[in-house]
């Protein structure tokens, strides 16, 4: 097993794609060690082909699993020296549709990976933290989180969960000496992405498509800052103040966009 060899750590779930990908590999790139963790075994491997096996951990993770998460957090331990500089919960999953509409089995994976999933997630990554002196415990909310989006609206809720979270831990990691804190990106260019937001996005503005290392850069820029939320772009920022001040006129804009939308397919 490789080992950290007294560098500095990131444990990242949704690690195989995505902006869970192009963080590990950035965060490599700064010669962390890295611990990748997904459902996807082929994705997982070919990004340690891309790091090094030297250079992290990369091992397949239901986070839905608390005894999973033990295991994996203890053989991390080892390899680190019961170090975590930063812990990214990183992995969900989305599903478009209006509620009434969904079969419930699928509105509860999406419960239990997006938020069920990251509770347990900081369970077990609190001790290491608490360990590392500077260390965060990062969580991706979205920018769904700031105004319930309908057509994704058990995936907006659990987001605007994971935020709710992240400011009550926060707070209550601080008795440790361990900050907290979440992004919330907005359109984010991968296969993932809707077509209809895609071809709704603007080139430029908070609508605009984020490539998943502008996440990444932004994770890199969160470790060494103390700041609650990250906005991906940090336009979206005025679009939560517009929501706080008038959620009214915010309900009327998205329910024309919720046609516009579905006008598109």
């Amino acid at each position: 097993m490789s080992t950290a060899a007294g560098r500095k750590s990131i444990f990242i779930t949704g690690a195989a794609s995505g902006m869970g990908r192009s963080t590990a590999l950035l965060f490599a790139e700064k010669g962390w060690f890295v611990g990748a963790y997904d459902v996807n075994r082929s994705g997982l491997d070919t990004l340690r082909d891309e790091i090094g096996s030297g250079n992290g951990m990369f091992e397949v993770l239901d986070v839905t699993d608390s005894t999973a998460w033990t295991t994996a957090i203890d053989l991390f331990a080892i390899a680190t020296g019961g170090k975590l500089d930063l812990l990214f919960n990183n992995a969900g999953i989305g599903n478009s549709g209006l509620l009434d509409e969904q079969a419930w089995d699928d509105v509860m994976r999406i419960v239990n990976i997006n938020f069920i999933g990251v509770m347990l997630g900081v369970r077990a990554g609190v001790p290491l933290l608490k360990n590392t002196p500077g260390s965060l415990c990062l969580i991706t909310s979205s920018s769904s989180a700031i105004f319930g989006t309908a057509g994704i609206p058990v995936y907006s809720a659990t987001k605007h969960a994971v935020r709710g979270l992240t400011e009550a831990l926060s707070i209550e990691l601080k008795r440790y000496g361990v900050r907290a804190a979440d992004l919330l990106p907005g359109l984010i260019d991968t296969p993932l992405l809707s077509d209809g937001l895609r071809q709704m996005a603007p080139a430029e503005g908070m609508w605009r498509l984020v490539k998943p290392r502008e996440v990444a850069e932004t994770v890199w820029e969160a470790y060494g800052a103390d700041r609650v939320h990250w906005y991906i772009p940090e336009e979206l920022r005025d679009f939560h103040l517009q929501v706080v001040a008038e959620p009214e006129v915010v309900r009327e804009e998205r329910t024309a966009l919720l046609a516009a939308m579905t006008a598109v397919g």
